[in-house]
């Protein structure tokens, strides 16, 4: 049994709620007791001289400091909770250049935070465990300071066992596929396989990340579809594309890639996309007018060649989706760090990024496909940039788009025998209409995915 002595004085309001309190449990708990004593304010500090001279604001001060000590410890605790249980992250296809890149990232702190200790866990198939052990050797051969433990797994049924993060890579396609078709039906039993044992084996609140370069958007809607109680968290890398055509500007500028943000990457991540730079800004831009470096000028205002925008840009971005030759394994691993680091911890405030997400019908984007789109993360999670000005995407454009994607889910789930690519009328050119002042608002870059041949696909 619990018994509390309560003292005060007898005018005292912070006495009165106190005994308030102490009626309160002392009726609703059947061990709890209370003794009160209460005295005349003159008794009081007649016998036992407690007076209060403190004024509000050193009252107030004290409070911030209680608070502040108190936020201290929150986080010391969480520290050690962090040391007590590292976070889990399963690699799939761990084998590949891509993880091989990512590991020193994810090792270094600058994506989870530099007081989260990892276990990474590295999953394949069997006949890549050779070079899984060498992956492994040479990661704890970095010396890094938070990771606690790597592994290796190879067995199916253990794959994603208690995971708080899962990165999916591009899998290893060893066996042959004769048409675009058989390899849409081929991501079907993998997904289907993967979204199970997410259900089954990982954390209830698993961030799953798709990366890569083959239909990104088609694995992460099948993922949805087989991982449903959290497909809420299941997000694809769109920030490579992003990457790119933020490259191709700065070296037509003269300027370095980081000062380019705002660029959006729209519809098909691995495929039929289009780049829009009608929010586009440029930072720290050396020309005539100059300002603090959170000044900056919209891009477009500055490229005085509209030819090079509707042609050469276009096409240039092209050739790098078409091939997926130029989207290399360094890129890879850096957007899909980067959108972790976001989703971790906010992405810069102000900025858009790109982002692949289910569709809910905003922009007039048809539901139920997954579609790159503008978001900004916070508070750990993401959030649809839906109010946006000025950023109508044209009918064509969105039909083009959209058009590959549903067939791509359609032949995938078995409803349509077929790939028919989309064919436009219009020409590209006519796609991009002048705003007022007589700048193209952006561009399209087309990769007709049905084009491409298997072997291009699989290197």
């Amino acid at each position: 049994m619990a018994k509390f002595v309560l003292a005060g004085r007898a005018e005292c309001p912070y006495y009165a709620k106190a005994e308030l309190l102490a009626d309160y449990l002392q009726k609703n708990l059947p061990d709890f007791r209370v003794h009160k004593i209460t005295q005349h304010p003159q008794v009081w500090e007649l016998y036992y001289g407690v007076t209060s001279s403190m004024t509000t604001e050193l009252m107030k001060l004290i409070a911030q400091e209680n608070l502040e000590t108190h936020k201290e410890k929150e986080l010391e605790e969480e520290t050690r909770k962090d040391l007590i249980n590292p976070l889990q992250v399963w690699i799939t296809s761990a084998s590949g250049r891509v993880c091989y890149n990512l590991i020193p990232i994810l090792t270094s702190g600058e994506v989870f935070g530099m007081h989260t200790e990892i276990s990474l866990n590295l999953f394949d198939n069997k006949q890549a465990e050779e070079d899984l052990h060498i992956i492994v050797t040479e990661t704890w051969n970095l010396v890094a300071p938070l990771l606690r433990s790597i592994s290796i797994c190879t067995q199916v049924e253990d794959a994603f066992r208690q995971a708080h993060v899962i990165i999916i890579l591009d899998e290893n396609t060893d066996g042959e596929v004769y048409s675009l078709e058989d390899c849409l039906r081929s991501r079907l039993p993998l997904c289907r396989l993967y979204g199970y044992l997410i259900e089954k084996n990982a954390h209830d609140s698993v961030r799953v990340i798709v990366g890569g370069k083959t239909f990104v958007n088609l694995k992460t809607f099948l993922l949805m579809r087989y991982a449903p109680n959290v497909a809420h968290n299941i997000i694809a890398v769109a920030l490579g594309v992003e990457g790119q055509a933020r490259a191709v500007l700065a070296r037509k500028l003269r300027t370095t890639p980081s000062c380019i943000k705002n660029v959006i990457v729209w519809g098909n991540i691995s495929g039929n996309n289009y780049i829009d730079l009608r929010k586009a800004r440029i930072y720290r831009y050396e020309s005539a007018i100059w300002g603090p470096p959170n000044y900056s000028r919209p891009v477009l205002s500055l490229i005085f060649d509209s030819e090079w925008v509707n042609r050469q840009y276009v096409e240039t971005l092209k050739k790098l989706t078409a091939t997926g030759k130029q989207f290399g394994a360094i890129l890879a691993a850096h957007s899909i760090a980067t959108t972790l680091k976001y989703w971790y911890h906010g992405s810069p405030p102000g900025e858009i990024v790109s982002l692949g997400v289910l569709s809910e019908g905003q922009f007039g984007i048809p539901e139920g496909i997954v579609f790159s789109m503008p978001v900004k993360f916070e508070n750990g999670a993401w959030v649809v940039l839906k109010d946006l000005k000025d950023i109508e995407i044209s009918e064509p454009i969105m039909t083009r788009m959209t058009s590959d994607l549903i067939q791509e889910k359609l032949v995938a789930l078995g409803d349509l025998i077929s790939f028919q690519p989309y064919q436009s009328a219009v020409n590209l050119l006519d796609l991009t209409p002048q705003p007022t002042s007589e700048k193209p608002f952006g561009q399209e870059a087309i990769n007709d995915s049905e084009d491409r041949s298997v072997e291009e696909q699989q290197n």
